[in-house]
């Protein structure tokens, strides 16, 4: 089985060098929680980004996420699908206490957008590690997330010894259990991806976004050539660097050549199934 042993499965998807698959969400809905806990994903991402950053809803998802049938049958805490976010500051804003508030809640990664620069990616990777213990091998960089994990361990299921030697981001610390995933969105990002991969040696996961890339680009949104150059270009530099790679625009039209090219994560969107409907209006006349 995929991640034995992990608390996060999506990082033991990726140890294997298998592919982890996880759409978006919206946070708060009670429905949602439970039908992605029963979904076959292996992680769900609630927006934050682009939605309202409400802690709340966040909370309420996480909750509902929870099986407990599937926690006793399985005779382990870890989730079946892992609750991960996406916040809304970008890089270069380094807001540390969204990475701070969403950590307290209990998610096991975190999207980072727009990381354009070596001090963007940095500033990322430090607001979400504590202080590691003293004499450590991993001291640096020195975290900034502050201690106090209540909410986390609770919802982590461990002690808070427990939870302080799990909650780091990986593979910075390769028994950590947070997946960080930087964003690279935009023409500046993919210009300075190597310079980053090369001082920040082991970053988490690169989210290659080509709707914002194509924006930054000046093509609107569209997935022009150029853009899927772009694409392409950040994804061999990430070969480069033995670094994993993924994206948030998978769909059924691109799935086989992204698994072709490496991509390792990929976000596709949910379809509801409105079969039962269609044979209905069909059958009734109205279709």
């Amino acid at each position: 089985m995929a991640g034995v042993g992990r608390l996060n499965k999506v990082i033991g998807l990726l140890e294997q060098g298998k592919v982890a698959f996880g759409p978006f969400a919206q946070a708060g809905s009670i429905p949602d929680a439970y039908w992605f806990a029963e979904s076959p994903y292996d992680c769900v991402v609630f927006e934050m980004e682009h939605s309202p950053f409400n802690l709340s809803d966040l909370r309420l998802s996480l909750q509902f996420l929870l099986n407990r049938r599937q926690i006793a049958m399985s005779g382990s805490v870890a989730p079946a699908v892992v609750p991960m976010v996406r916040i809304p500051i970008n890089g270069r804003e380094n807001c540390q206490w969204v990475v701070k508030q969403v950590l307290d809640i209990g998610v096991y990664g975190i999207i980072f957008p727009m990381i354009n620069t070596v001090e963007d990616a940095w500033n990322a990777l430090k607001a979400a590690r504590y202080i590691q213990e003293k004499g450590a091998l991993d001291a640096e960089p020195v975290g900034r997330r502050g201690h106090a994990p209540g909410n986390a361990i609770r919802y982590w299921g461990l002690t808070q010894e427990e939870y302080y030697d799990k909650a780091d981001i990986w593979p910075m610390d390769p028994n950590g259990e947070i997946l960080p995933l930087l964003q690279c969105e935009t023409q500046e990002s993919v210009s300075n991806l190597r310079q980053i991969l090369r001082e920040v040696k082991k970053p988490g996961l690169i989210l290659i976004s080509e709707s914002d890339l194509s924006v930054s680009l000046g093509y609107k949104g569209k997935y022009t050539p150029e853009v899927a150059a772009a694409v392409q270009e950040a994804a061999s530099i990430c070969k480069e660097f033995g670094v994993p790679f993924g994206s948030p625009q998978a769909n059924k039209g691109n799935l086989e050549q992204r698994i072709k090219d490496g991509f390792q994560f990929l976000m596709v969107r949910p379809e509801r199934d409105n079969s039962g409907l269609d044979l209905g209006l069909k059958l009734s006349g109205r279709a």
